[in-house]
Order: C-alpha cells, then sequence, then structure tokens
C-alpha cells in the first residue's frame, strides 16, 4: 500500500468515531471507539462492550487489536481513538500494556478531542512497559517461575 492510499490521521479518527455507534455501554453511558492501522494499511476498528460486573467489559482498544489478530496482523503503526464527548480519552494502562505486545514505544496513539486530536507515542503513555524482555531478565536474574 503507497502512502496516498494510507488513511490520514484525521480518517483514523473519523474511523474510530463511527466505531463509537456500536459501542454497548448501559452502565457508563461512557462510549469509546478505537481504529487501529496495521502495518500493511488495513484499519480494524473495535468499540466498548461493558459488561454488568465491569471487570469482564470489553475496551474499544483491545475488540480493535482482536480483531486485527484474528485476521492474520501482528504489527501496527497507529492508534486513534474517540469518546462519545470527545475529551481526549487515552487508552487504559491495561490497553497499553495489551499494545505494548505488539507495538514498539514509538507507536503513534491519536486521541480524540474535538475539534483536533492529541498525538502521543505508546512509549510516552507507558514507559518501562513489561516485555518479553523484562521477563527473560528477571528468569535469568533467579526472579522468574521455579
Amino acid at each position: 500500500m503507497t502512502d496516498a492510499t494510507r488513511p490520514t490521521d484525521a480518517e483514523l479518527v473519523d474511523a474510530a468515531r463511527a466505531a463509537l455507534a456500536d459501542a454497548y455501554v448501559p452502565y457508563s453511558e461512557y462510549r469509546v471507539g478505537a481504529a487501529l492501522l496495521t502495518g500493511d494499511g488495513e484499519v480494524y476498528t473495535g468499540c466498548n462492550i461493558e459488561n454488568a460486573n465491569y471487570s469482564n467489559s470489553l475496551h474499544a482498544e483491545e475488540v480493535a487489536i482482536a480483531d486485527a489478530v484474528k485476521h492474520g496482523h501482528d504489527t501496527f503503526e497507529r492508534i486513534a481513538v474517540s469518546s462519545g464527548v470527545r475529551d481526549g480519552v487515552t487508552p487504559c494502562g491495561m490497553c497499553r500494556q495489551t499494545l505494548a505486545e505488539f507495538c514498539d514505544d514509538d507507536l503513534v496513539v491519536l486521541c480524540d478531542e474535538g475539534e483536533e486530536w492529541a498525538e502521543y507515542t505508546l512509549g510516552e503513555l507507558l514507559p518501562n512497559t513489561i516485555s518479553l524482555d523484562t521477563l527473560d531478565a528477571a528468569e535469568r536474574a533467579g526472579e522468574g517461575p521455579d
């Protein structure tokens, strides 16, 4: 895919906004949509899906990642996140760690603020992430599982 056919940041934010329509949020009424750009230029979207016990709820970013991985993708370039109130919502800690499983610190994270969006890198949002290297280092130091 050429740069000319890759979605722009504005198009990625628009895709996250469009995903809001599918959110299932009977408890919080706080809609979140995400649009994830794969390394080969495809876009996968997700929305939050709540559950009455909250801990079983799915986050928009997780849903987008799961759909992309299910379709054979494991490299990502950018993600846009939007809420129904356009408040600049960022991925939560759990979603940041899930993104870190597949992405380097330079993954671009676009957070919808309405007329504009804030731009971060995953490394800014989640410094010193837990990774395979972290776990390997702990095991080598004798701190891993027996």
